[in-house]
């Protein structure tokens, strides 16, 4: 909330000096979105509208937003990110990266953000940790394990499927099924026989013909 009040400030101060009251608070409020916020916007306008409001001023605003939206209600909502934050489809780079920007300044630390950190881990990478011989007591060590067992993960189901690959099509030249031959299109054309040769098959089994003949 601070950065956003400071930022709001130096472009005000830097942008809008000029422009009315009115409007500087308007721009402001085209900032405050979302959930409870918006309603709180909602309330604010209408009481603008009909000047029931005691905001004259860009620092009245700031000043309500603090009084109305304190570090109290600031770290409040950190928590309930912090709660309900998951990898999901992520990697675990970009999980831990979030998870450290919405941990700051939600006032967990030690074994709470550790239990945090791991319900919000993929069930597979969550399970290999907990197994882990050598115990993870920081939460710095869960996130550094975590992201290197992610990779570890990763480039191994790469190679996993560039070897299936390979194996599917061994020298990326695999013959047709059944040894058959094509011609100069690819099209199968059946199994390749020798014109010269004797026909062996012919002369087994119980009945026996003249390779001459055919008799």
């Amino acid at each position: 909330m601070s950065a956003f009040i400071n930022t709001a400030r130096i472009y005000i101060r830097m942008k809008m000096i000029e422009e009315a009251v009115t409007t500087q608070v308007a721009w402001v409020l085209s900032y405050v979105q979302g959930g409870v916020a918006e309603a709180w916007k909602d309330n604010l306008l209408d009481e603008l509208a009909k000047g029931e409001s005691e905001v004259e001023s860009a620092e009245q605003l700031f000043a309500k937003i603090r009084n109305d939206f304190g570090e109290t209600s600031e770290e409040e909502r950190k928590i309930e990110q912090l709660r309900t934050i998951e990898q999901a489809g992520r990697t675990c780079d970009e999980y831990v990266q979030e998870f450290k920007k919405v941990a700051r300044g939600s006032g967990y630390e030690g074994r709470p953000l550790i239990e945090e950190f791991k319900r919000g881990l993929n069930g597979a990478i969550r399970r290999k940790l907990a197994e882990a011989e050598e115990p993870l007591t920081t939460i710095g060590e869960w996130q550094e394990r975590a992201v290197r067992l992610d990779r570890n993960q990763r480039q191994s189901k790469a190679e996993e499927r560039m070897l299936g690959r390979n194996a599917a099509c061994p020298g990326g030249n695999a013959q047709p099924r059944g040894g058959g031959n094509t011609d100069n299109r690819g099209n199968q054309l059946g199994p390749w026989r020798d014109l010269n040769a004797m026909d062996v098959d012919r002369g087994r089994g119980g009945d026996r013909t003249c390779y001459h003949c055919g008799k």
